[in-house]
């Protein structure tokens, strides 16, 4: 019985853990954006929100895509 409640708890802390990170890339995407709209970038938004194309005054672009949950920031600075 001791076994399983270890098994238990140390499954619960894994998925516990899983689900935190996957909320802070989130937040991340958010942040990005919010700055870019601060500082007066161009934004794109394409397929409901899934892809962000954020051109900068100076030249230099960031691209935000989302898939399945799992977000991919690419930034491509021609500084």
């Amino acid at each position: 019985m001791k076994k399983v409640a270890i098994i238990a708890l140390s499954a619960l802390f894994i998925g516990a853990s899983f689900t935190s990170c996957r909320d802070t890339e989130k937040s991340q995407k958010e942040e990005i954006i919010e700055e870019a709209q601060a500082d007066g970038s161009e934004i794109e938004i394409k397929d409901g929100g899934d892809k962000v194309k954020i051109e900068k005054a100076n030249g230099d672009e960031i691209k935000i895509k989302t898939d399945d949950g799992d977000v991919k920031i690419k930034t491509d600075d021609n500084s």
